[in-house]
C-alpha cells in the first residue's frame, strides 16, 4: 500500500521531527527523483560525473604544477594530491549547491502540499553524494596506476564524510530560507562555489600556506572546509598528506553553530515559503 502524507502544518517541536521521520520515504522518493533530474536528457549521463572531476584535475595540475611550479606534498603525485581533494570538495559543493537551490527547485511542490520542507534539502544531498561516490571510485583508479594504495587512515573517512554532510547541511540551509526571498542569491551561489575552490587547499598545500605565510596560517585554517579537505587526503594519501589536526577545532565549531542557528532560521520561515514562492 502507498504511503499516505498525513501531515498537517503547524504543531508541536516534538511532532515536527516525529513527522519528518515518519515521512522517511518521501525523502528516498525526493532523493530519487533530484538523482534522476540532474541526468534527464543528457547526452553522457553520468559520465559527466567523471569527465568534470578529471577535466578538472588535469586543468589544475597544468596551471599550478607545471606553470606556477607549485610543489605537492613530499612523496605525492600532484594530479593524485588533486583528485583526492575534489572528491571531498564535489560533495561539499554539490550539497550546498543543491541544498541552496532545493526549496525554489521544488516550488510547485511547496505551493500544493504540506510536508516537513527540510525533506527537501535533505534529499538533495544525494545527487553531491552520488557525485562523491563516482569521484572516490576515480581516486581509487588513480590510486592503482600510481600503485600508491590507500593508507590505513581510511578508516577515518566516512568521519569526514559526515563532517562535510554537516557543514554543507548548516550553510546551505540558510542560503536556501534566503534565496525563497531573494532570488539574486541563486545566481551568487555559484560564485561562492567558485571562489571557495580556490581558497581552499585542492589545487595546492596547506604546507605551502604554512612554510609560505606563517602569519596568516592561524586565520586560513579558521575555514571550516580547510580541516575537511586536509583530512580527506590524510585518509586516502596517508601521514605524508600535511593534515594539521587543530584545523578540525574550526571545522567543528563553525559547522555546528551553522547547522543550528540554520535549522532554527530554516523552522522560522518555513510556514513563510509559499508567500514568495
Amino acid at each position: 500500500m502507498a504511503h499516505r502524507i498525513t501531515i498537517k502544518a503547524g504543531g508541536s517541536e516534538k511532532d515536527y521531527w516525529r513527522d519528518l521521520w515518519m515521512n522517511r520515504q518521501l525523502l528516498w522518493i525526493l532523493s530519487k527523483r533530484d538523482i534522476s533530474v540532474r541526468y534527464k536528457q543528457t547526452l553522457l549521463g553520468i559520465a559527466w560525473s567523471v569527465i568534470r572531476p578529471m577535466m578538472t584535475m588535469i586543468i589544475m595540475a597544468v596551471v599550478f604544477s607545471l606553470i606556477a611550479k607549485l610543489p605537492p606534498d613530499p612523496g605525492i603525485k600532484y594530479p593524485h594530491m588533486i583528485l583526492g581533494a575534489l572528491t571531498i570538495w564535489t560533495f561539499f559543493a554539490g550539497s550546498f549547491t543543491q541544498i541552496s537551490n532545493s526549496i525554489v527547485l521544488n516550488s510547485n511542490l511547496v505551493s500544493k502540499v504540506y510536508f516537513p520542507r527540510l525533506l527537501m534539502p535533505l534529499s538533495a544531498v544525494s545527487v553531491g553524494f552520488i557525485d562523491f561516490l563516482i569521484s572516490l571510485v576515480l581516486f581509487m583508479g588513480l590510486s592503482v596506476y600510481y600503485g600508491q594504495p590507500p593508507s590505513i587512515n581510511i578508516v577515518f573517512l566516512p568521519l569526514f564524510v559526515i563532517l562535510t554532510f554537516l557543514c554543507s547541511l548548516g550553510f546551505g540551509l540558510f542560503f536556501a530560507v534566503v534565496n525563497v526571498r531573494f532570488r539574486d542569491i541563486g545566481q551568487l551561489i555559484p560564485f561562492i562555489v567558485q571562489i571557495g575552490m580556490y581558497i581552499c587547499p585542492i589545487a595546492y598545500s596547506t604546507r605551502l600556506v604554512l612554510q609560505d605565510h606563517p602569519t596568516l596560517y592561524k586565520y586560513y585554517i579558521m575555514n571550516p572546509v580547510v580541516g575537511i579537505i586536509d583530512g580527506f587526503k590524510w585518509c586516502l594519501l596517508g601521514d605524508n598528506s600535511y593534515f594539521d589536526p587543530q584545523s578540525l577545532y574550526s571545522t567543528l565549531i563553525v559547522s555546528s553553530i551553522a547547522l543550528f542557528l540554520s535549522v532554527l532560521y530554516f523552522r522560522k520561515k518555513e510556514n513563510t515559503f509559499v508567500d514568495h514562492i
